[in-house]
């Protein structure tokens, strides 16, 4: 069993920048560590550590998304809405610069 190194610094709904990409997008969900296959890993351009929480991000202007190390991420705080077509499916309301989950 992985040893966590830190707590998740964000958050379902919270909305990201990437360090080296710059995109933004939304955090939809997250894991302690990296829970990617070892080949989706040794493919993944920036190598972060896995022992770090990891996001499952909607890409902003896009239809993807992505999973993305913490390391690469910063809070995103221009106050505009992701626009992706599965924001809807996640998220009920945009307010003050976050997004909030739909009731389940």
């Amino acid at each position: 069993m992985s040893q966590v190194t830190s707590k998740p610094k964000f958050t379902v709904g919270d909305v990201v920048r990437h360090q080296r990409y710059d995109y933004r997008g939304v955090v939809v969900g997250y894991d302690e560590t990296c829970q990617a296959s070892d080949e989706w890993y040794a493919s993944n351009r920036t190598q972060s550590d896995r022992e770090q929480p990891w996001y499952h991000v909607l890409v902003h202007g896009s239809t993807h998304s992505t999973y993305v190390a913490e390391e690469n991420l910063t809070s995103d705080d221009c106050g505009e809405q992701i626009v992706h077509p599965l924001v809807k499916s996640f998220f009920g309301q945009f307010r003050k610069g976050r997004y909030i989950a739909r009731a389940e």
